[in-house]
């Protein structure tokens, strides 16, 4: 099972699904913006990822500074303010077989496939 945790108003999004669809593969939609995932979902996530809770953020997003979250923020405030904030959620995130990979570029995606 493939799934991809989409923006649709995120061109990098819309390049990394368009991109599956043309390799035959019809992952499952996860709209993250609008059905956030939990603690533990992130948590697993960032597993997947093999990377820290700040380099799933984006640190660029105005709710990262009005949530007065640094560097010097703990994980676990991350993770909750990535929770609460999705949109602090770097995108796209496409996971398969146990395995994720962010799509940035969208082609770095397809290295779950092979």
């Amino acid at each position: 099972m493939t799934t991809i945790y989409h923006n649709p108003r995120c061109s990098k999004s819309r390049q990394t699904l368009q991109l599956l669809e043309e390799n035959n593969i019809q992952p499952e939609i996860r709209l993250y913006l609008q059905d956030p995932p939990s603690i533990e979902e992130i948590q697993a996530l960032l597993t997947q990822l093999d990377i820290t809770p700040l380099e799933l953020m984006r640190t660029k997003e105005t709710i990262y500074k009005e949530l007065g979250l640094s560097k010097e923020s703990t994980d676990e405030e991350r993770l909750q303010a990535m929770h609460t904030h999705p949109s602090l959620i770097e995108r796209p995130i496409v996971i398969h077989n146990d395995k994720a990979k962010i799509g940035r570029p969208p082609e770095d995606v397809l290295a779950l496939f092979k």
